[in-house]
């Protein structure tokens, strides 16, 4: 459900789609588009008004007669210089400009206005399908033309440029709603007047504009919002409007436009700061082409259906580590070919709102089964690292499945260790329960090393009685070895002790050992706020009592019939019946 849920919410984030989602978008399209090998286009010249013919002719604005002289040596001309009022160096000059529009097919430049209620030159529109105005870019009115030469050009298009939400312009529109009329983009009336057709035509569907185009040349897909992406990896043959004047170069198509410092703003695009007169040229590339990438009314359901693909993807894996990594490097990889396919049929798809969403939810879900597999871990060491070998933790938390807890039937062999006289040492400590403490901490220390030593499960401390089995948490085939070398061991090492304490002039300590193996409940038990890691059952008593037995036989352990293993000089002592058994049970000794 953990899981469940923070797919959900992944895929509530996608569908808000945030600012920096939507920047991460733009820049994938940028990269896509800029990775196309650049090509040079031989049929349109840009003519740049710099700042060498603006100090010839004195300054700015250049005169009419100006513009006049270089359509003159035009086939087609576009001029993005916008034009509307009189000519302020003498109004005559305007009649000059009109006078050589009529000779040569030239579209004049204007522009989108949300001041403005005039409207201009209008061409008629072939529309297909739907009602394409509800999609489009609305404004209330157009930027005026000086009324001679509005009514001497061939067309008048729009320069209006539409910024993206981080200030770049990648997309134009080829069409606009003003004041419920069709109005085209300056590139798109540039080719009408080219080919002297009358119209453009345009489809809208119910998701929205599907495609503009010129009649006899390609058609060019758009977004809903009848708006292109631009292919900014487009040569143009260039020459000042000086190089020009002397010696043009001969192309189909002329776009002359401002490049003047303080007269006209580059507008930011992703390969740097174009002029108006450059960007419409690379639209009106591509409409001659009909290359231009976009995003397809359906982009936003396949990428839907790509993150849901991915998120149940990466629910399914994601608690192995060892496949959640490959699937989820082999969703972004499949994200990646599927956008650059898509791209190779001009469609832009965008996949970096899924790679993120999938990079997400791994980095969560793995963050998440870490966090559980530590937890997991201390929770082993916390509650087995004080009575089991620090080797016996350290395979608990690799490897936690060892671990069955709460109540589980298994064979074990089972070891109770008692001091033997421990009330007259005691009394000697009446007047130093300090002392008293500091002796059987040593002895209960010496002791249990042992028993972690070889495998041995600490169970409890009973005073001065030590309880210990092996077999569990983890199984222990050898374990009746392990625990009687542990024994030997334990009475061994007991020697040494009491050397020590002899030459502290301290009391000896001696004990008695029980060893015993048979079947037990072992697990976690207690109540539901406090429990221990124990044992209960038949066998656990009956190693309690051969303890206690050793005092009887004077021997310093016994073990039971249950646990006698091959490689020991076992010495039979007797066969008994012990408290709360009914049946006798041979008891044996090892001794030095």
């Amino acid at each position: 459900m953990v899981r469940l849920a923070i797919a959900a919410a992944c895929l509530g984030l996608f569908l808000w789609n945030p600012y920096p989602f939507k920047v991460a978008e733009l820049k994938g399209y940028d990269y896509l588009i800029m990775s196309t090998p650049a090509v040079q286009n031989d049929n349109i010249l840009i003519v740049d008004v710099d700042e060498e013919i603006v100090k010839a002719y004195g300054g700015y604005p250049l005169p009419r007669t100006f513009y006049a002289d270089l359509i003159d040596r035009t086939n087609v001309a576009g001029i993005t210089v916008l034009m509307p009022d009189s000519d302020i160096r003498d109004s005559r000059n305007d009649y000059a400009l009109a006078s050589s529009m009529m000779q040569v097919p030239t579209v004049l430049a204007s522009a989108a206005s949300s001041q403005s209620q005039e409207l201009s030159l209008h061409v008629g529109t072939a529309q297909l399908g739907e009602d394409p105005l509800p999609w489009l870019y609305q404004y209330p009115g157009i930027l005026r033309t000086e009324s001679i030469l509005a009514s001497t050009a061939k067309g008048l298009g729009l320069v209006t440029a539409t910024p993206e939400i981080d200030g770049v312009t990648r997309r134009i529109p080829l069409v606009l709603n003003v004041q419920s009329k069709l109005y085209p983009s300056f590139a798109l009336e540039l080719l009408r007047v080219a080919v002297g057709d009358p119209s453009y035509q345009l489809k809208t569907t119910q998701e929205g504009v599907s495609w503009v185009r010129v009649p006899n040349y390609p058609l060019m897909n758009t977004d809903a919002n009848g708006r292109i992406f631009l292919d900014w990896n487009t040569k143009f043959y260039r020459q000042s409007a000086a190089e020009f004047m002397q010696n043009p170069i001969p192309a189909p198509f002329v776009i002359v436009g401002v490049t003047a410092e303080g007269v006209n703003n580059p507008t930011p695009t992703p390969a740097g700061a174009k002029y108006p007169h450059e960007i419409q040229a690379n639209i009106l590339h591509n409409l001659i082409n009909g290359s231009a990438p976009s995003t397809p009314t359906w982009a936003g359901g396949a990428e839907l259906a790509g993150v849901l693909l991915i998120l149940l993807l990466l629910i399914l894996v994601a608690g192995n580590v060892y496949l959640s990594l490959p699937t989820l490097i082999l969703a972004i990889s499949g994200s990646l070919y599927g956008a650059w396919y898509a791209f190779q049929s001009s469609y832009l798809i965008d996949v970096t709102g899924t790679i993120f969403i999938g990079f997400l939810f791994w980095s969560i879900e793995s963050f998440r089964n870490f966090m559980t597999t530590y937890f997991e871990k201390l929770r082993i060491k916390q509650q087995f690292g004080t009575y089991v070998s620090p080797e016996l933790v350290k395979k608990l938390q690799e490897d936690p499945t060892l671990l069955r807890l709460g109540g589980e039937t298994k064979r074990l062999t089972f070891l109770f260790s008692d001091i033997r006289g421990f009330t007259p040492i005691s009394e000697k400590y009446q007047k130093d329960p300090q002392g008293l403490t500091k002796l059987i901490n040593r002895f209960l220390d010496n002791q249990t090393q042992i028993i972690l030593k070889h495998g041995g499960t600490i169970d409890k401390y009973m005073g001065d009685c030590i309880m210990a089995f092996w077999g569990a948490p983890l199984d222990d085939d050898d374990q009746v070895k392990h625990a009687t070398d542990a024994v030997i061991e334990m009475k061994q090492s007991l020697e040494d002790l009491n050397e020590r304490l002899r030459e502290e002039g301290l009391d000896q300590i001696n004990t008695g050992g029980g060893i015993n193996t048979g079947t037990c409940v072992v697990g976690n038990f207690g109540s539901s706020n406090r429990f221990d890691y124990s044992v209960l059952g038949d066998a656990v008593n009956l190693a309690a009592r051969l303890e206690s037995l050793c005092k009887e036989y004077d021997v310093g352990i016994i073990i039971s019939e249950y646990s006698l293993v091959d490689g020991y000089d076992y010495e039979y002592l007797d066969e008994v019946i012990v408290k709360g058994k009914t049946e006798p049970i041979k008891i044996y000794t090892i001794r030095k």
